[in-house]
C-alpha cells in the first residue's frame, strides 16, 4: 500500500515506486527563451519541496493517490542546457528588433539555441511516450510553457488525434514565433495546431494577453480553436452567469479524450506573483479546481496534463511552489480516477 512520509523525497511524500504507480510525472526545469521574468526552471523543484505537506485524501476523488504518483528524476540535460543557453538567448532578446536584421554572429547564436529547444523537445517526446507504452499517465512539470510540445505529440501519435486541449492560461501562445525563437513559450500553442496529429479542438481559458497576430489566428480557426477570453468570462458572471454554467460551455467543444495544458499564470496573480509574465485578472484557484473536476463528472478523460510557469519567489517564498503543488495533485488525482 502507498502511504506518505515527509522524508521520502517523493512527490507528495508518498513512497511509491514508477512500476506500481498510475501517474508519472516528468520535471522539464526550462526556462531559456523567457521573455520577462525568470525562475521557471525551479518550479519543479519549488513544487516538490511544497508537495509533501498536503494531505492526501480528497473530498472529491477520496485515496486517488493509492493508485500511485510517480516524479521522474530531473534529466542532467535539461537544466545544464538551460543554463548555458538562457544567456545567449536573452542576448538575442536584447538585440531583437523586427525591423533591424540581426549580426551575422547573433543569427549563428539563435540558430543554436533553435537547436537545442527542438533537442529538448524530442526529448520531452521520448519519455512521454515511453510513459505512455508502459500504460500510465504523463504528467509534465515545467519550466516555461514551451516543454510540453514533444509531450503533446506522443499523446496526439498515441491517440490518432482523437483528443482536445483544455488551455488555461493569460496568454494565447498562437504566435508563429517570438522574438526569433521558434520554440517560444508564447508559440506553443501555435506549435500544437500545426502538428502532423493535432488535437481536434483546443479550447482556452482565461486568456487576457494576446497580439493581434493571435486574435486573428483564432477568429480563422473556429474550427480548430475556441478561446474563452477573460473579459468575456467576467462580463457573464458579472451579468449573473454562474460560473457552473460557463463551464459547462467551455467544456461542450472538447472530445472525450482531453490533455489538460494549465499554465499557472491562468490564475489570478495573487495566487501566483513570482510567475514570469503575471497579468491582472484570471481564475481563482477554487474556479480553476470546479473546471477540472468537471471534465471528469462530465464523463470525460485526462489521457496526459502538463503545469508550468510556477516560480519560486527570489526571497525563498514559498507561495507558488505551495499553490503550484496544490493544482499539481488535482490533476494526478482527476487524471488517476478518469475512466
Amino acid at each position: 500500500m502507498i502511504k506518505q512520509s515527509t522524508n521520502s523525497g517523493g512527490i507528495f511524500g508518498l513512497i511509491s515506486t514508477r512500476k506500481e504507480s498510475k501517474v508519472i510525472l516528468t520535471p522539464v526545469p526550462w526556462e531559456v527563451t523567457t521573455s520577462y521574468g525568470s525562475g521557471t526552471s525551479h518550479g519543479p523543484r519549488a513544487i516538490l519541496e511544497a508537495s509533501p505537506q498536503i494531505d492526501l485524501f480528497d473530498i472529491e476523488f477520496g485515496n486517488a493517490y493509492e493508485q500511485g504518483f510517480f516524479l521522474e528524476k530531473e534529466d542532467p540535460f535539461f537544466m545544464a542546457n538551460n543554463n548555458k543557453l538562457k544567456p545567449l538567448a536573452q542576448e538575442i532578446i536584447g538585440a531583437w528588433d523586427e525591423t533591424t536584421e540581426l549580426s551575422a554572429p547573433h543569427k549563428a547564436t539563435l540558430k543554436q539555441i533553435n537547436s537545442a529547444c527542438t533537442e529538448m523537445t524530442e526529448l520531452v517526446y521520448r519519455k512521454t511516450a515511453a510513459v505512455i507504452k508502459e500504460n500510465k499517465i504523463p504528467g509534465l512539470i515545467g519550466g516555461d510553457h514551451s516543454t510540453p510540445l514533444g509531450a503533446i505529440r506522443a499523446v496526439g501519435e498515441h491517440y490518432a488525434g482523437d483528443f482536445g486541449i483544455l488551455h488555461i492560461d493569460a496568454h494565447a501562445d498562437l504566435r508563429l514565433a517570438y522574438q526569433g525563437f521558434s520554440h517560444s513559450h508564447a508559440s506553443i500553442m501555435r506549435n500544437v495546431c500545426a502538428l502532423k496529429t493535432p488535437p481536434k479542438h483546443l479550447v482556452q481559458v482565461g486568456i487576457r494577453d494576446f497580439c493581434q497576430e493571435e486574435y486573428d489566428f483564432i477568429q480563422s480557426n473556429e474550427s480548430q480553436v475556441t478561446t474563452f477570453f477573460d473579459s468575456q468570462l467576467k462580463s457573464a458572471q458579472m451579468q449573473g452567469e454562474a460560473w457552473g454554467q460557463l463551464v459547462e460551455k467551455i467544456l461542450k467543444p472538447l472530445p472525450k479524450n482531453v490533455y489538460v495544458s494549465f499554465d499557472i499564470d491562468g490564475l489570478a496573480p495573487h495566487f501566483c506573483p513570482h510567475t514570469g509574465t503575471p497579468v491582472p485578472g484570471g481564475l481563482s484557484f477554487d474556479e480553476a479546481c470546479y473546471l477540472l473536476a468537471q471534465i471528469v463528472k462530465s464523463g470525460r478523460k485526462i489521457i496526459g496534463f502538463d503545469l508550468n510557469e510556477v516560480a519560486p519567489g527570489p526571497e525563498g517564498d514559498e507561495w507558488d511552489g505551495n499553490v503550484g503543488s496544490r493544482l499539481l495533485f488535482k490533476l494526478c488525482g482527476w487524471a488517476a480516477v478518469s475512466k
